[in-house]
C-alpha cells in the first residue's frame, strides 16, 4: 500500500479546523462547492467537481471518525476507482497561534500516475483550506488551481 501525506499550519484554533472537515458546509467551502451529506459517524458527504458549470466528477465518503478538535476519518466508498476503499486522515493538533494538519490519503493499491496528480490537487485544496481559515475564502472546485487535463 502506498499513501499520500502533507503537512500545513493554519492559524486558526483547532476546534475551527474540524469544523471545516467534518461539516458539509466547511467541506464545500474549501474542497468542492458542491458538497453536502451527514455529520456524524458513518453518514456519508458526497462531494461533486465541476468545471464550467459541468460535472466531472464526485466523490462519496464515509465518516469514519469525528474526533472533535483532534482528528477526522473518511472512508471513500464512491469516485474514482482507485479511491475506492483508501481513507483521507486529518490529524489535528495545537502548536501556539497554529493547528497543525497531518493529512494522508492512506491505502492506495500501488504508486500510478493518477496518485501524482491526486498528491498535488490535495496540496492545493489543503492551501484552500489554510486560505479559508486564515482569510474567510477559500478555492474549492471549480475555483480550484487547474494544472492538466484531469483537472
Amino acid at each position: 500500500m502506498v499513501d499520500i501525506a502533507h503537512r500545513i499550519g493554519v492559524r486558526a484554533p483547532s476546534a475551527q479546523v474540524y469544523q471545516a472537515l467534518a461539516t458539509p458546509e466547511g467541506i464545500a467551502a474549501w474542497w468542492a462547492e458542491g458538497s453536502a451529506g451527514d455529520r456524524h459517524v458513518g453518514g456519508t458527504v458526497t462531494a461533486r467537481f465541476t468545471t464550467d458549470g459541468t460535472e466531472i466528477g464526485a466523490m462519496q465518503m464515509r465518516l469514519l471518525e469525528l474526533q472533535p478538535n483532534d482528528r477526522v476519518l473518511w472512508e471513500f466508498i464512491d469516485g474514482p476507482a482507485e479511491w475506492i476503499g483508501t481513507t483521507a486522515r486529518f490529524a489535528l493538533h495545537q502548536e501556539g497561534d497554529y493547528c497543525i494538519v497531518l493529512f494522508s490519503h492512506e491505502g492506495w493499491k500501488e504508486r500510478v500516475e493518477f496518485m501524482h496528480h491526486c498528491s498535488t490537487k490535495w496540496a492545493i485544496f489543503l492551501m484552500s483550506l489554510k486560505a479559508l481559515l486564515e482569510t474567510g475564502r477559500g478555492q474549492p472546485s471549480p475555483h480550484d488551481v487547474k494544472i492538466d487535463n484531469w483537472n
